[in-house]
């Protein structure tokens, strides 16, 4: 989907189309803006259904915003200044002041998500859901799929989700699902782009490496190192070579990805990996002097998490933690335990442990909770043990005297 939660939202605000917006911070109240407006516009009154009327100068700007929020989604020409998704607000604002903010508002993407999907599972059955804005289609066996190389399925698709839900998409048509992640990204927003074996050499090996799915800034950073920097030069060295560098499996997959080989299917149905909750703070606490507000933020996390596991019928064994510090390097940890479970009580006590293994003394940003190796919880649970003496502590006490 193009600019899935901005392009949402001019659903509800026309005016704002084909301006700077950025989504992020605070979640959205319904009537925040409606309140605002009959506060300090009083010569009418104003309903939800004035949205599309209000004035463009009244909308929040960038410049305006003091927080610690990041940004969910940036419009088009909002990310002509460099503006990304996960970037500080802040930061923003001194890219693009003048850009509109708005709050994010998952409820109504997931609603306009389960609409496009079913949009499509109506005309090609064989979807592979990949998040809220994405998915990948097997066209091998929908009636015309492969006239046209794919374009004319790929037309009827772009129109049917205009159609039922307003909003745009774009398509990639490939052989497999490697490339076609790649080719969607060729014509955005509301194009498609078709790509065969044959097209590797002239249109993904110009490429520099980052564009393939998989490597990041990481990998493409070692990549340079090697005078790497294309995937028509990663394609250049011989396997040997790669996995003497990058490890046998990685190396292996760098190779194949650069010849544009993917062999994975499309899955229709696929269990979660893992679930987590976390949370960005308004300021960075301190794991003693802020010990009693991360303790409880803590346990609010892993109730949230357990409250995932039971509502969704899974259980898991792997219980971890993810740490944010204030110079944004990240710190995760994770134990497991021998029984699956799903209890708030249990997932604290160990997520706990795990944070014993960190060093405190920086101050915190971002505070996480993950569950993971789920299974389905139909099976009976071993007794789960009950908490050793002094769990039941302040989450950070273990660490008071380090951090001190």
């Amino acid at each position: 989907m193009d600019a899935f939660y901005a392009s949402v939202e001019w659903l509800r605000y026309p005016q704002l189309k084909g301006l700077p917006v950025v989504i992020g911070g605070a979640r959205r109240r319904e009537d925040e803006l409606i309140e605002r407006l009959n506060a300090e516009r009083p010569e009418r009154t104003w309903t939800p259904a004035d949205l599309a009327d209000i004035p463009v100068d009244f909308f929040p700007r960038l410049q305006d915003y003091v927080g610690r929020g990041v940004i969910t989604t940036a419009s088009y020409a909002a990310r002509a200044f460099g503006i990304g998704s996960a970037m500080g607000l802040m930061k923003a604002a001194r890219l693009c002041p003048q850009a509109i903010l708005l709050p994010v508002d998952f409820a109504e993407y997931r609603k306009y998500s389960r609409a496009f999907k079913q949009v499509i599972l109506e005309i090609a059955p064989v979807m592979e859901d990949r998040g809220i804005d994405e998915v990948y289609i097997d066209f091998s066996h929908v009636p015309g799929g492969q006239r046209e190389g794919g374009r004319v399925l790929a037309r009827l698709l772009q129109k049917s989700i205009l159609d039922a839900t307003g909003l745009t998409c774009s398509v990639g048509v490939a052989p497999n699902k490697l490339l076609a992640k790649m080719a969607s990204e060729f014509n955005k927003p509301n194009g498609i782009s078709i790509v065969h074996e044959g097209d590797v050499q002239t249109l993904i090996w110009p490429l520099p490496c980052r564009k393939i799915n998989g490597i990041g800034p990481k990998t493409d950073a070692r990549l340079q190192e090697h005078g790497i920097h294309s995937i028509g030069e990663l394609a250049a060295r011989e396997a040997p070579w790669l996995i003497e560098h990058f490890g046998p499996s990685h190396g292996a997959w760098l190779h194949q990805a650069a010849w544009g080989r993917d062999e994975r299917p499309v899955v229709t149905e696929s269990e979660p990996v893992s679930m987590s909750r976390e949370t960005t703070f308004e300021r960075d606490l301190h794991a003693v002097r802020d010990r009693a507000e991360l303790g409880a933020i803590f346990t609010e996390l892993a109730e949230q998490v357990a409250a995932d596991l039971q509502r969704k019928g899974y259980v898991g064994k792997t219980i971890g933690i993810k740490l944010r510090f204030d110079d944004f390097k990240i710190a995760t940890r994770d134990q497991t335990v021998p029984e699956y479970t799903s209890d708030a009580r249990r997932i604290r006590q160990v997520a706990g442990q795990c944070l014993k293994r960190v060093d405190l003394s920086r101050r915190l940003r971002l505070l996480g909770v993950r569950v993971g190796s789920l299974r389905q919880a139909g099976e009976p649970l071993h007794e789960q043990p009950e908490a050793p003496d002094g769990e039941s502590l302040s989450l950070f006490e273990a660490q008071s005297t380090s951090a001190e």
